[in-house]
């Protein structure tokens, strides 16, 4: 009976420990803004912890995993060109033995779309690579809605 005792507890504990080693260093946030009544703009903020990084969206093929967003499509909007970003850091990755763009800290994704009704609900993902110094992460995708008011 003992034994089973401290095998549970066991148990219980590197399950603990385990779940304490989940990374999750990028959390990400969605706002819309109209600028009138036919056209909106999309804000899609990545808040990334310090000494990580997430990668550009333009980038050279052979490297990490771009950024990337895909939006679902909708009788009751559409894109406006691509998803801008701001500016990136560029700099040579021994990893990858290229120069990429990355960011830091935060990013601010914006995209343009028309609007077709009132109040739209936009549906999609993101797609995301996120490095330190050390190692980087599997790729993430995560889904998002974004109603438009």
């Amino acid at each position: 009976m003992k034994h089973l005792f401290f095998t549970l507890l066991a148990i219980l504990f590197l399950g603990g420990v385990a779940e304490a080693q989940i990374l999750n260093p990028v959390k990400w946030t969605y706002a819309a803004k109209k600028i009138n009544d036919k056209e909106a703009v999309l804000y899609m903020k990545a808040q990334i912890d310090k000494g990580w990084h997430i990668y550009s969206q333009n980038m050279a093929e052979g490297g990490p995993v771009k950024t990337k967003f895909t939006f679902k499509p909708g009788k009751e909007y559409g894109l406006i060109g691509k998803t801008m970003e701001p500016k990136s850091i560029a700099k040579f990755e021994d990893t990858f033995k290229m120069t990429v763009n990355y960011f830091e800290k935060e990013v601010v994704f914006q995209q343009k779309i028309k609007l077709n009704s009132k109040s739209p609900v936009v549906q999609g993902t993101v797609e995301f690579m996120v490095c330190d110094d050390k190692q980087c992460l599997p790729p993430e995708e995560i889904e998002f809605k974004i109603a438009i008011k």
